[in-house]
């Protein structure tokens, strides 16, 4: 089903991933990112594929208010409106403990993951409301369920912030047109991923054993992600690639399913 799609964070990364196979599925995408060079790019490659008339980009940092009024007014204007908004745009922080991380550092994942995802929530969900329609997806990280690791407690924090506001944005918009929906992705390899790491430490070798049993690929998550957001029709709707059935069973396969989702990261 062709819908009118907003991502942001869509020039890399589960972003990209999900803009082409939104694209492959006949829908018009609108992607943003954080400079003019990147969204260009993307804009331009994503055109030469899937065609220049099915897709648009909108310079925008998610922690300010009139960029994502651009957006939307970008979209609004080249495909008539906007059917799905998926915040997908976020940051990572370096692991490692809270008072070894710097300030401006706590400040980005902070404005980027919970400032962003509300103003951006603020932004897609007005506009909807005057549109009559529209779905608003929010997308789940690490911490999102409660789980905790060293190393996580700025960025896990800004994940259990989305869990909260998905409910509460649900009671919000309870006798409304608009649907709160939540995405989550699972474990992707993505830079966002990687760049957390020291890649010659102790930690990220341990960490890559676990990342090779449970995550996977950009191009294998988002075909299945796309499908399913596209059929959604509910507020409420979660859609979870790693879920604890299909974690167990990996664990319980590991021995026979040697993966290596990072040679080119260590072979760089």
């Amino acid at each position: 089903m062709s819908k009118r799609v907003v991502i942001t964070g869509g020039t890399r990364g589960i972003g990209n991933g999900l803009a082409r196979e939104f694209l492959k599925r006949e829908c018009q995408v609108t992607i943003t990112g954080r400079s003019e060079s990147s969204v260009a790019a993307a804009v331009t490659e994503l055109g030469g594929y899937y065609g220049e008339g099915r897709v648009a980009g909108s310079v925008c940092h998610v922690t300010d208010s009139s960029q994502l009024q651009g957006v939307w007014d970008v979209a609004s204007e080249k495909f008539g409106g906007v059917d799905v908004w998926i915040n997908n745009a976020g940051m990572s922080i370096e692991r490692k403990p809270l008072w070894k991380q710097s300030d401006e550092a706590i400040e980005a994942v902070v404005g980027t993951n919970i400032t962003g995802a509300l103003l951006a929530s603020k932004v897609a969900i007005t506009n909807m409301l005057d549109q009559g329609h529209g779905q608003l997806w929010n997308t789940e990280g690490f911490g999102s369920d409660g789980a905790t690791q060293a190393g996580m407690a700025a960025y896990g924090s800004t994940k259990r912030a989305v869990r909260y506001m998905q409910k509460a944005l649900r009671k919000d918009t309870a006798d409304t047109p608009v649907q709160i929906c939540t995405l989550s992705p699972g474990i992707v390899v993505t830079d966002l991923l990687v760049g957390d790491y020291d890649l010659t430490s102790e930690q990220w070798e341990k960490a890559k054993k676990i990342f090779n049993i449970l995550g996977d690929d950009v191009h294998t998550v988002t075909p299945w992600l796309a499908d399913q957001v596209l059929a959604a029709d509910t507020s409420g709707a979660r859609i979870a690639w790693l879920t604890r059935r299909k974690a167990s069973r990996r664990f319980m396969t590991a021995a026979f399913n040697k993966r290596d989702l990072f040679a080119e990261v260590d072979g760089a």
